[in-house]
């Protein structure tokens, strides 16, 4: 008992080893990428390859093995944030526009994936499909501060570009996990069959109407507690959400033999109705509750992600993957001109704004792989590769090009004072 009792600590002070390198080398090589203007992500991506298994290995194998775990649970509160930061109020006033952009350009990196990835990467049809619905979105932790940055500046403004950007990105991610989430369920089954595409908007509408309910029923619980002077603070209303949202999911799992239901559209729906229904005050307090949290789940999903990246098979798979995910991006283009009316300038921006992935792709890119998936690896890979080359393209693309291709409006009201 005592021998058992040593190997066991042992084995915590292995596994607290390994937690503290994640944390403080994946920190400081986010520092230095941000010191050096490339997004925070990269240095922790860096981190994960270099501390994972097929480079140095010095990661605890039982923090490896919950790592399918770790990443969902980011994923949540990903999206947990996104929908109590999502203004819907912006997502109207810009109207047809925003929502196009919230789902054309990506439907086009999809079908470039389908259409092309088999002849590129020698995957089957389905395989392309869960490949472009990891690629198709755009990252909102690269795109989003800059454009809340034009915002201030007040450039592109006067049509409202840095609110379609802000909004279409926003949505974007949604529209894409629902297309993945699908697409990944036919792929286990080996086939797509007539029903798997009914699905589709089944698992939409009642994904998004238990997340409504959920919501609903949550914001009437906050307030009938206030009204009745028990105060729920916070840090607990953070802990509610995130337990209804842990259960919205086993529902999907739960249901899944009746009916489809997307889990993490219902949880991306109840954190929207909670911001429409609650006081503005207690949903911002909830976002940056969340904001607070995903400091330290972004820390360990990409770092574990790049832990999880097999640097020999990525380098191998290269030139075709490189080939494949730039050949994706210049037919997402076209579906981003599509979208915006306005000079060849401000579409060429909009293209640039829309290059960025990593977030998503972080939180979904092994999926596959935790899934037994045979494209599983590969699609890892990919993504990896897309985070490397398109975060700091779209980033310092942004940064470099705003200023030409964006026109500055004029405050009027300085000018009456001056």
């Amino acid at each position: 008992e005592a021998s058992a009792f040593l190997r066991k600590k042992e084995e915590f002070i292995t596994m607290l080893t390994s937690l503290a390198f994640i944390f403080l080398v994946g920190l400081s090589l986010a520092a230095i990428c941000q010191a050096l203007k490339l997004p925070r992500i990269i240095g922790m991506l860096i981190t994960g390859i270099l501390l994972g298994p097929y480079v140095l290995n010095v990661l605890d194998p039982s923090i490896l093995s919950i790592s399918s775990e770790l990443r969902q649970i980011a994923l949540i509160i990903i999206l947990l944030k996104a929908g109590l930061s999502l203004n819907l109020a912006d997502l109207k006033k810009v109207g047809r526009p925003a929502i196009m952009m919230a789902c054309i350009p990506a439907t086009f990196e999809i079908l470039a994936y389908f259409l092309l990835a088999p002849y590129f990467l020698g995957i089957t049809r389905l395989e392309a499909a869960v490949m472009g619905a990891v690629m198709g979105a755009v990252s909102p932790a690269v795109v989003v501060p800059r454009m809340v940055q034009l915002m201030d500046e007040k450039y592109g403004t006067a049509k409202s570009i840095p609110q379609m950007i802000l909004a279409g990105a926003s949505c974007d991610d949604i529209y894409v996990i629902v297309l993945f989430s699908t697409f990944s369920t036919m792929a286990q089954g080996g086939s797509a069959h007539l029903k798997d595409f009914i699905n589709i908007p089944v698992s939409i509408i009642l994904g998004i109407a238990l997340g409504s309910v959920a919501g609903y029923l949550l914001s009437l619980f906050f307030e009938t507690a206030y009204a009745h002077s028990h105060m729920v603070r916070n840090s607990m209303k953070v802990i509610v959400v995130m337990g209804v949202a842990f259960l919205l999911m086993s529902i999907e799992t739960w249901l899944k033999p009746v009916v489809s239901v997307s889990g993490l559209l219902a949880v991306i729906s109840m954190a929207c109705v909670l911001k429409l229904k609650c006081t503005a005050s207690v949903s911002a307090r909830l976002s940056q509750k969340f904001g607070k949290l995903w400091l330290a789940a972004e820390v360990l999903l990409f770092v574990l992600v790049g832990a999880s990246v097999d640097i020999r098979y990525t380098l191998k798979a290269g030139p075709a993957a490189l080939a494949m995910i730039f050949a994706a991006l210049l037919i997402r283009t076209l579906g981003v001109s599509l979208c915006v009316t306005g000079t060849w300038r401000e579409r060429l921006f909009c293209s640039i704004a829309y290059l960025p992935k990593a977030t998503v792709q972080a939180a979904i890119g092994s999926v596959p792989m935790a899934m037994g998936l045979s494209c599983g690896q590969i699609v890892l890979s990919v993504a990896v590769l897309g985070i490397l080359i398109t975060a700091p393209l779209g980033a310092i693309g942004m940064d470099c090009s705003y200023k030409k291709l964006l026109s500055r409006e004029i405050d009027k009201s300085q000018i009456f004072s001056s």
